[in-house]
């Protein structure tokens, strides 16, 4: 189990967790998730593991509404703080004890059961999430195992962003009391039989699982339960999760968490983890209300064939389940609880042990570092060009007296009169660059928020939820955009080009969802989205966004044109015959290397998260990442762009686009070479899905740096020949 930990890269530059987001119009996790929750139901049966038994139509999920949980209005910090923590977010993370929550939920506050009050609570609620493997794409529902269900409880209203996300929280069996400890209590028994088709496939599916790892995610006080265990160099790593059980092969090789024990040795049999041993770890409240806070839960998963079922003693050897074993087969779930008093750790950084056994963060440095060589080697290219070899021949270009000297002159000075023809394709040029950017603005948005930790891993769902809702109610911009430009290339069919602004893009996108949505549905999956849902993200964008795509539109082709600095000339002036570096393709290509071996280590990290469920909270980094692509497309951009009019080839519109939006290209290799390098995803179900959802983010990221480069490549032209005297 521990050597196949995924390494995560979890630095820790910003701990600014809290619990509601302050930041959101919508409800707070209307979030989106990546491609690992987004799944949604299917056609393809996986072979790796069968159809789930369906639960009973009384555990059956909800739809979940997006109800925001009751939270305290939030209290904004004086915009003196905002550049402060800009700066801790690029900067190495405090101690845990120097970390702190932004304004968000008031903690709640938990005391014996013969002290409690309305603002004491003497019960702990246990909830438990869906769980997942990194062997699969596919997570399914809590109760899609037979294990105990709640017989009542109040399930959390989920917001949009967890629905994406493949999330379903339900109440759990599992019930404490404050500071009241239990020893091997029961919570109760299945019973299979194995010549019974019905217990038969229930112990089936929970082998499976057990086989391809999948783990329990349970949660206390909006705070993960974690299993943590000593892995390679001497560190301590703590999971947000821990597994069902695990395997012993037919050739006694112990797969998983059969490691953690010698008493796993039987050969081709399963041992479930029906035992565990929780310690909730609590500081006493020295100020304010009475009472205590809950600043970790820690637990170790045991097997256990309990001798006694009625009464279990937790001891004896442990539950196996034998890939041959017939007849009835018991298993007893039982627990421990205990609670220790922490006077180190504050409420506020109680997250802190979780992110800092998370290694590697220095690579987050040398990335950083990385990044910033690549950008000073660009800016001085450029400044060179701009200040040097521009400089000197504008200001030649402008002292010339004679129509022979005219004749003398080449590169980018003789296409004045070609340089703003309208491209070829101006429709769908327009159309991508009014998209890309919608996009462009989310995403700077919603990192912004990020990095100062609105949208951290205690809002479970917040940041997807930021973007959608931010992209929903930005097609203002993106009408405009488009429509400025289809206009400016000479373009009559408004109403063509509004339509496809507000329909091409996210059409594309919504097809691929929902086809991988159907593939989710039809393997059971918790990510499945329900048909609900589906039609509120219809509405979402045809009575949202589409209606401010028309808005945006219609005042950006009751606008004038953009007034160029030079007028075009009638006849198209002939490109002379190009070397093999400025033509198109070669320059394109090169173009998307600079920009991708800015982000290619971030990316990794990034992957993590998503397919093998690490903990993503380096928004700090990110957001610095974010801005050092911009600059880094920009300048690459320009550079090639420079060097193609000094080649006298004036179509430079679609290659500034295609020339950064290449980097989407290297993102597609890199994202197949981390899928057989990295993952050990099995069944073509979940094979499918996650090229299926690596295509929704390589459109994205294609629509988002071609259109930094060309607005980059737009206003260089634009500055450069606006200071060219032309007769």
């Amino acid at each position: 189990m521990c050597g196949r930990r995924r390494a995560c890269a979890v630095a820790p530059p910003v701990r600014f967790l809290l619990r509601e987001p302050p930041c959101l119009l919508a409800p707070p996790e209307l979030a989106v998730a990546g491609p690992t929750s987004l799944s949604s139901g299917g056609l393809v049966r996986s072979p790796g593991l069968p159809v789930p038994p369906q639960p009973k139509p009384a555990t059956a999920p909800a739809v979940m509404s997006a109800k925001p949980a009751a939270s305290r209005p939030p209290r904004w910090w004086p915009r003196l703080w905002l550049l402060w923590l800009l700066v801790l977010g690029a900067a190495p993370g405090p101690r845990p004890a120097a970390a702190f929550y932004l304004p968000g939920l008031a903690p709640v506050n938990f005391c014996e059961e013969e002290k409690k009050s309305d603002e004491c609570k003497a019960d702990i609620e246990l909830f438990v999430n869906r769980l997942d493997s990194v062997e699969s794409v596919l997570p399914y529902e809590y109760t899609a195992f037979d294990f105990c269900q709640a017989s009542e409880g109040k399930r959390p209203s989920e917001n949009l962003g967890q629905v994406l996300f493949g999330e379903r929280i339900e109440p759990s069996p599992y019930k404490f009391t404050f500071n009241k400890g239990e020893t091997c209590k029961l919570v109760c028994t299945k019973t299979y039989h194995t010549e019974k088709a019905e217990d038969k496939q229930k112990l089936e599916f929970l082998k499976k699982s057990m086989l391809l790892n999948y783990q329990h995610h349970w949660i206390v006080d909006n705070m993960p339960v974690t299993w943590c265990y000593d892995v390679e160099d001497g560190q301590r790593f703590c999971n947000p999760g821990f597994p069902i059980g695990c395997y012993i092969t037919d050739k006694g090789n112990a797969k998983d968490a059969c490691v953690i024990s010698s008493d796993f040795h039987e050969k081709d049999t399963f041992y479930i983890f029906n035992h565990v041993d929780i310690k909730i770890y609590y500081h006493v409240v020295e100020t304010g209300s009475m009472g205590a806070r809950l600043v970790a839960a820690k637990l170790e998963p045991k097997s256990f064939k309990h001798t006694h079922i009625d009464k279990p003693d937790c001891s004896g050897p442990p539950m196996d389940i034998s890939n041959k074993a017939s007849g009835e087969i018991n298993i007893a779930y039982t627990y421990t609880i205990s609670f220790e008093e922490d006077k180190n750790i504050r409420w506020a950084s109680r997250w802190d042990y979780i992110l800092e056994s998370m290694p590697h963060t220095h690579i987050q440095w040398f990335s950083i570092m990385n990044s910033l060589v690549i950008v000073l080697f660009l800016s001085g290219m450029v400044a060179m060009i701009m200040l040097r070899t521009l400089h000197k021949d504008i200001a030649r270009y402008n002292q010339m007296d004679s129509t022979e000297d005219a004749q003398e002159e080449f590169g980018w000075k003789l296409v004045h009169g070609d340089i703003f023809r309208p491209p070829r394709k101006g429709m769908l040029l327009s159309v991508f660059l009014g998209s890309g950017t919608q996009i462009l603005i989310m995403t700077f948005v919603t990192l912004f928020f990020a990095c100062l930790g609105f949208l951290s891993p205690a809002n479970r769902g917040a940041l997807m939820t930021c973007a959608v809702v931010l992209w929903v109610l930005l097609g203002t911009p993106a009408g405009y955009v488009a429509a400025r430009f289809y206009k400016s290339f000479g373009g009559e069919k408004w109403k063509t080009n509004v339509l496809l602004t507000s329909f091409l893009c996210p059409g594309i996108v919504f097809a691929d969802f929902f086809i991988m949505n159907l593939i989710l549905w039809g393997e059971g999956s918790s990510a499945a989205i329900p048909f609900g849902t589906l039609v509120a993200i219809l509405a979402l964008w045809f009575c949202i966004s589409v209606p401010l795509t028309f808005i945006g539109a219609y005042f950006g082709f009751k606008k004038n044109a953009i007034e160029h600095p030079v007028r075009t000339n009638q006849i198209p002036r002939q490109i002379p015959e190009q070397s093999f570096y400025t033509k198109p393709l070669p320059g394109i290509i090169m173009g998307g290397i600079l920009p991708f071996g800015c982000i290619f280590i971030q990316l990794f990290f990034i992957l993590n998260s998503i397919w093998s469920h690490q903990m993503y909270y380096m928004f700090g980094f990110l957001f610095l990442v974010f801005i050092i692509l911009v600059i880094t497309c920009s300048e690459a951009t320009i550079l090639l762009c420079y060097f193609h009019l000094c080649a006298e080839d004036y179509h430079w519109q679609w290659r500034s686009f295609l020339t950064s939006g290449f980097t989407a290209v290297y993102f597609l290799v890199y994202a197949i070479h981390y899928f057989f390098s990295k993952l050990q995803i099995t069944g073509t179900a979940s094979t499918i899905l996650y090229f299926g959802y690596t295509m929704i983010m390589v459109l994205i990221f294609f629509l988002f740096t071609g259109t930094i480069g060309f607005f980059a490549c737009f206003w260089f032209v634009t500055k450069i020949y606006s200071v060219v005297k032309v007769d």
